[in-house]
């Protein structure tokens, strides 16, 4: 089950951008998906470490380093190769001026819980080295860059999220709790839907 467990997210991803076209959808399926496997996996990982850290240094490390990504993400747009029509590809996702900010919230404060339990703590690993999950966690993303930016830019993300997998990784293994990637990812998620609401809205 444990490795079935990303196949179901991914699957959950795929049909909610390209089957069902809805942003909500394919986050809610993906969570969906997430919460079924550990409910049936029932992990001995309690969710107490999602609100542990022994060490303020990781936390703040975490939350300055991946929050600067919605920054970077703003200065490099024009770097990326953006889709022209991103406006209009993100609208027929169901994201609108009354969509957005629910989203946003929900996307920053909910969604880094749960993927934090699952890809770190679920599927994480002690080796200092880079592992599947850290692979897993980061290729999913490369179904939501599909045709929204161009073939370098989707490989240049994916690294750097393997890179912030294994980093979030690291923190766990040497911290001995969630909290730390938590706050860095919800930083993470908030700056860069922030930055795409900004500039397709």
């Amino acid at each position: 089950m444990k490795w079935i467990a990303p196949s179901l997210a991914y699957l959950a991803v795929g049909l909610g951008l390209f089957v069902f076209h809805s942003a909500w959808g394919a986050l809610l399926g993906f969570h969906a998906a997430i919460i079924g496997s550990l409910l049936i996996a029932r992990p001995n990982i309690p969710v107490s470490s999602l609100f542990k850290s022994k060490d303020f240094t990781w936390i703040a490390s975490s939350v300055l380093l991946c929050g600067s990504s919605g920054f970077a993400l703003f200065f490099l747009w024009d770097y990326f190769g953006v889709a022209t029509d991103l406006s209009v590809q993100v609208k027929r996702l169901g994201l609108n001026s009354r969509t957005w900010i629910p989203f946003i919230a929900y996307f920053a404060l909910v969604n880094p819980f749960i993927e934090e339990y699952f890809w770190r703590g679920y599927l994480g690993s002690q080796s200092r080295k880079f592992h599947v999950s850290d692979f897993l966690y980061s290729g999913f993303h490369a179904l939501i860059l599909i045709g929204r930016v161009h073939v370098g830019s989707i490989l240049f993300a994916f690294i750097a999220l393997a890179l912030a997998g294994w980093f979030w990784r690291q923190i766990v293994r040497t911290d001995g709790g969630l909290l730390a990637p938590v706050l860095g990812h919800m930083a993470a998620d908030f700056t860069l839907l922030t930055v795409i609401y900004s500039m397709t809205i």
